[in-house]
């Protein structure tokens, strides 16, 4: 990583975070995957191409006819993916670098970022200017591109909040066109880029807009306490705040693979809740819109038993009962078969449906 600090004309000092990058296109047939999603379990695409800039996948299209009659994924760091076969198919990683300054305001400034750039490099680089507005997204793993499919969030916050417009290429019309917010139709955890668009819509860019003047949103669980131990509460304190309260609960999928929540936090019916809360008091629960109530996911499965289960190499993290995790060799199917267990287990014991919230491939 280099970091380059430099004075605009305004006299403020910013950093821009990049990796030496010069236009690449990577494309291989039988390509090991293990190395490209955070379980790494072992599997093997058909074809795999990496690209820098969109001109290239454009090019790489009209040169490869037979692409058309097969599977697509789109991938990023492959920090949302259990890969339980190989992937009969092309997987296409936009893989495009750059963090820009689109245009400001006295109060806010919006960022055009590449779909390749690291998230958390993004937060960095976002918190290190005194922008705020996804501090407390800090050390989410994955890429720009896969945090605006996903519409990551944590600790209050949501990329659904910041995003203005999301840029790419659709392989149905063979265009490149730009989405508004609207257009995006974010949900909790979900997307038009999961549903409809989904392995059609490649997204090269996204335009993110940050506070000059924040608000802090500081009512989640520890952060308001974690951040006031580290000093002043403002957005350095914040992140480094999540960045500990995260260490501390979750795995690094470099030493032990995971992929963080590997469930979604179940949003039910008031009244349901209100009925599991008449025999379990001390359930979590959090009001969602519509007269709904989120549940706590990983709440539900330790009650369930299963906090610090291990399987051969396939468990569930010690310390947050949300995180499934590779000790070493599980495969795919060993890590879908527990999840499938561990589904039925708190269906049984709560009525309560969990959704995953990792995407299950093959």
């Amino acid at each position: 990583m280099v970091r380059i600090a430099k004075v605009n004309e305004k006299g403020r000092s910013s950093v821009i975070f990049a990796k030496k990058i010069i236009p690449m296109i990577r494309s291989y047939s039988d390509y090991q995957l293990q190395k490209h999603h955070t379980f790494g379990t072992k599997a093997i695409a058909n074809y795999y191409f990496e690209f820098t800039e969109t001109e290239d996948l454009e090019a790489f299209l009209a040169t490869t006819t037979h692409w058309q009659n097969l599977p697509i994924l789109i991938l990023g760091e492959g920090s949302n993916l259990l890969f339980v076969n190989d992937f009969q198919g092309l997987i296409i990683n936009p893989n495009i670098p750059g963090i820009k300054i689109a245009h400001e305001d006295r109060n806010n400034i919006w960022l055009e970022v590449g779909a390749g750039v690291v998230w958390d490099d993004l937060v960095e680089y976002a918190v290190f200017n005194w922008w705020g507005g996804i501090e407390n997204l800090s050390l989410i793993p994955g890429k720009v591109g896969a945090a605006a499919v996903q519409n990551i969030g944590a600790y209050g916050m949501e990329i659904q909040n910041r995003i203005e417009s999301v840029t790419g290429f659709d392989l149905e019309s063979q265009t490149e066109y730009t989405l508004d917010i609207a257009d995006c139709q974010y949900a909790y955890r979900d997307s038009i880029f999961k549903n409809q668009l989904k392995d059609r819509f490649i997204i090269t860019s996204v335009s993110i807009k940050l506070d000059k003047f924040p608000e802090f949103i500081l009512n989640y669980g520890d952060l308001k306490t974690e951040a006031e131990k580290l000093g002043a509460i403002n957005l350095r304190t914040i992140r480094k705040a999540v960045i500990g309260i995260r260490e501390s609960k979750l795995p690094d999928p470099k030493i032990h693979g995971n992929a963080g929540s590997f469930f979604k936090n179940p949003i039910v019916e008031t009244s349901m809740a209100e009925q599991l809360l008449t025999t379990h008091p001390n359930m979590p629960h959090y009001p969602a819109p519509d007269s709904q109530t989120k549940l706590a996911a990983g709440w539900l499965i330790e009650q369930c038993g299963w906090k610090g289960f291990r399987r051969g190499d396939a468990g569930v993290h010690e310390k947050q009962a949300l995180v499934l995790v590779n000790y070493g060799n599980a495969t795919g199917k060993e890590i879908y078969d527990l999840s499938e267990e561990i589904k039925q287990s708190v269906q049984e014991k709560f009525g309560v449906d969990l959704e995953r919230e990792v995407n299950v491939i093959g």
